[in-house]
């Protein structure tokens, strides 16, 4: 499997580029951060932490590319310091036993490469069939981190503008308190 860098973004069904038009021509406010590759949640806040973009208005995210037993897919978003319990998970949406899904899953479902799942991913994962699940949480936040599709870059946004811009594509959000 491939990197999920800005180089290989060529590979992918969507491009980080095109992306970011997208938000551009659909008039969306956005600052654009590129940086190092980011793996993990880890080196993320190692590296926001240095740039001093922590505080309580803004959220970088931990995203749950997950699995279950019937073969449904899944996209779980929160907090990035959210301590998630699968089987908790499973039970709150009634579903039967979550595991990680694999890389090649991932990319064909949500067109990226490990280390760039974002809310975004649902461009992809709509037309896939993979249920999208937000924090209920969120609601109290102002700014949200995500990857645009790779992982040398992160879009930060006003989440208001996140869920319309969602919405615009038609992509349900399930609200659940993880």
């Amino acid at each position: 499997m491939e990197n999920a860098t800005l180089n290989n973004q060529n590979k992918l069904p969507i491009s980080s580029d095109d992306l970011i038009k997208l938000l551009e021509d659909r008039k969306f406010k956005f600052d654009l951060i590129t940086h190092k590759p980011l793996y993990t949640v880890n080196e993320s806040k190692a590296f926001y932490e240095s740039q001093h973009e922590d505080n309580e208005l803004n959220c970088h995210i931990k995203n749950l590319y997950l699995r279950d037993k019937k073969k449904n897919n899944y996209l779980f978003v929160c907090e990035q310091d959210k301590i998630i319990d699968l089987k908790d998970l499973s039970h709150l949406t009634s579903s039967t036993r979550f595991s990680f899904g694999s890389s090649q899953r991932l990319f064909e479902n949500l067109g990226v490469f490990p280390g760039a799942v974002s809310p975004f991913c649902m461009l992809n994962g709509k037309k896939n069939g993979v249920k999208l699940f937000f924090d209920t949480n969120f609601k109290k936040i102002k700014n949200i981190y995500l990857h645009p599709f790779v992982n040398d870059r992160t879009v930060k946004m006003k989440f208001n503008d996140l869920v319309k811009f969602l919405h615009e594509f038609k992509i349900d959000i399930n609200w659940i308190s993880i």
